[in-house]
């Protein structure tokens, strides 16, 4: 009997399905089959391109080309090793995929991750690759330069053998396990495209062949939703270790500000329409991790106020502003950079376009340590920002009044919108005067 099971992240889930040899590609329960062993349908051709640059003219040509180098043999994708690849017609967000592959001597493959390359496929007996890496195994996010690129272990399976590969992708985090050994461990995937960017918020998947045979079998995926990616991003880096829930009690007497303008709703706080102001924390700050999930209404306005010196302060620029914004073009067309959804409002801009739907839930962990502020959301990593360099306004040149200050209050800014946040949880950091200073909250 065939199964398909791993350990996954999130707790200990299971996934278990019979797949008997004369009922290959049946996906299992919740996961869909993107190859039915008959033929091509869902799949376009792709290469090692940027998806949002693709012209209309290249994507037909690709088409065209697809059947001279990919067929369907007993139930089988079979590449020759020769582009285009092989990419679903669907975009892809947050995601969980299994995929069986089957190399020839010397053979070099990869999975594309919305459109990405890649986690790396090949022969681990190749000498020729050795200076590349081969002998380190499958699995590797080949392409990363900053964050780590070589699998755990060596998991492959003999040369002929089929391989059994999981793969999970929240944010730009990816987890692999090759033939039931984790070789990847929620690691950073880089933008090969662009890598001042995260990976992109969508793309395609793609089966990468390069210059031998490769088959595939057994190729399925299961959307993962907000809930399940918050939930899961919030057990990475340690979990919640360290942290100390906000919005535990309840009631609101551990704020201070325009309370009476802010309510607690089952555990959630809720920002009153037509509220105005700053609801801080009575206790004060210098370094730290703040978690929290919030959910904006279209246009929505908020902010975290970062070392905020009291209530009555504007505390964007008397301490720091995180902007929570509903940033789509919509509502905001003419927003200047560094107002958009995760910029330190005034300083420093984030990368647009990695919010959810309104109405959904979206999950961010901000780190404040020294004059190093890093903000994440959904899982995406939209601002890596040294206020240091950039304590200056942009527009007038002035002094930013509230960059310099090493602690004070957290909490949030109120702009007339009934922003809701949850789960609001804080980890004190060590203070810029120890001996050592961290950028990550592991």
């Amino acid at each position: 009997m065939h199964r398909f099971a791993a350990t996954i992240a999130l707790g200990i889930a299971v996934f278990t399905s019979a797949a008997f040899a004369e009922e290959n590609n049946q996906p299992p329960k919740g996961f869909t089959a993107l190859f039915d062993g008959k033929d091509l349908k869902g799949w376009k051709g792709g290469s090692t391109v940027d998806p949002a640059k693709i012209t209309k003219e290249q994507q037909e040509k690709w088409n065209a080309e697809l059947p001279k180098h990919w067929k369907v043999e007993n139930g089988e994708l079979v590449s020759d090793g020769h582009e285009p690849y092989l990419a679903t017609k669907k975009d892809y967000g947050d995601f969980e995929m299994w995929v069986d592959w089957n190399l020839s001597a010397k053979g070099d493959s990869g999975i594309y991750l919305r459109g990405c390359p890649q986690v790396q496929i090949w022969d681990p007996t190749n000498e020729e690759a050795h200076k590349h890496g081969s002998d380190k195994g499958s699995g590797a996010l080949w392409n990363n330069d900053k964050h780590e690129k070589w699998p755990k272990v060596l998991a492959d399976k003999p040369i002929g053998e089929w391989n059994r590969m999981y793969i999970r992708l929240i944010g730009e985090r990816v987890t692999v396990i090759l033939n039931d050994k984790k070789v990847v461990d929620n690691v950073v995937m880089e933008n090969y495209y662009d890598r001042k960017k995260p990976l992109p918020k969508t793309g395609p998947i793609e089966l990468q062949t390069h210059g031998s045979e490769t088959r595939f079998r057994n190729v399925f995926v299961r959307e993962i939703g907000p809930e399940e990616a918050n939930k899961a991003l919030s057990q990475m880096d340690g979990g919640d270790k360290g942290f100390t829930p906000l919005l535990a009690d309840s009631d609101l007497s551990g704020w201070m500000g325009p309370v009476k303008d802010y309510e607690l709703v089952n555990g959630e706080l809720h920002v009153k329409p037509g509220a105005h102001g700053n609801l801080l924390t009575k206790d004060e700050y210098d370094n730290f991790v703040v978690r929290l999930e919030f959910k904006l209404p279209p246009g929505g306005n908020n902010g975290l106020a970062i070392r905020a010196p009291k209530p009555e302060d504007n505390s964007a620029y008397n301490g720091m502003e995180i902007q929570v914004l509903d940033d789509s073009p919509e509502h905001y067309p003419d927003l200047h950079d560094y107002q958009v959804s995760g910029s330190v409002y005034g300083l420093v801009p984030a990368q647009r376009g990695y919010l959810r739907p309104v109405g959904e839930w979206n999950y961010q962990e901000t780190i404040v340590d020294g004059e190093h502020i890093v903000v994440r959301v959904n899982g995406f990593t939209v601002n890596d920002a040294d206020v240091a360099k950039a304590r200056q306004h942009p527009l007038d040149g002035q002094e930013h009044p509230g960059a310099a200050r090493k602690s004070g209050h957290f909490g949030f800014c109120g702009h007339n919108d009934p922003v809701v946040f949850r789960n609001v949880r804080i980890k004190p950091l060590p203070s810029s005067d120890a001996p050592s200073s961290r950028s990550s909250a592991s």
